[in-house]
């Protein structure tokens, strides 16, 4: 009777946690937007990036963190001479958010807002003329929406720049419209 008891709680157990932390792998797609001063011109790209993500469900409440690699293409143009720019690195976000409309045991649909840290381990510059020297390190501020079925995720996020990445007087500040899709364990 015991080992029975003990074996009902373990279950009991098990299950509330998995309804408390969820994890898994993610992908999104990243449409980047730029904002320049200084610059005669500048046009952005669309890439792709992958992570995974960990998520503290509290009633109606959540907090999220997420590891991921990703890539910003996009290119300036100074006046000289164009400089396309192909920047990859590592992104670490945290989000919190709450679950506003409730789909019973098919889900959720949530609103979010969090800060990303990306730490550009590779800049690439092709260009005409000198290249800009670049921060490594780019910080945005996130809002966004999304909706759980089943076991997967998606959301839309809007990643609103505030490091300027440009040494130089000029300025460059990204914004990105990112998709995001998970799938929870």
């Amino acid at each position: 009777m015991k080992k029975f008891l003990a074996v009902a709680l373990f279950c009991f157990s098990a299950t509330s946690f998995a309804q408390l932390i969820q994890f898994g792998p993610q992908i999104s797609t990243n449409s980047t937007n730029i904002s320049t001063k200084g610059y005669a011109d500048d046009s952005a790209d669309t890439t792709i990036g992958f992570g995974a993500f960990a998520r503290v469900n509290l009633l109606n409440f959540y907090g999220q963190g997420e590891i991921g690699f990703g890539k910003t293409q996009f290119s300036v143009n100074d006046g000289f001479g164009k400089t396309e720019y192909d920047l990859s690195g590592t992104d670490f976000t945290l989000l919190a958010g709450f679950k506003i409309l409730p789909l019973g045991k098919l889900g959720n649909v949530r609103l979010f807002g969090g800060y990303n840290w990306k730490n550009y381990s590779s800049i690439d510059a092709n260009n005409n003329a000198s290249p800009v020297d670049f921060k490594k390190n780019n910080s945005s501020v996130i809002a966004g929406a999304g909706v759980d079925l089943w076991k997967f995720t998606l959301d839309y996020r809007y990643l609103i720049g505030v490091s300027d990445l440009d040494d130089s007087p000029n300025e460059i500040k990204t914004g990105i419209s990112n998709f995001t899709l998970g799938f929870k364990f």
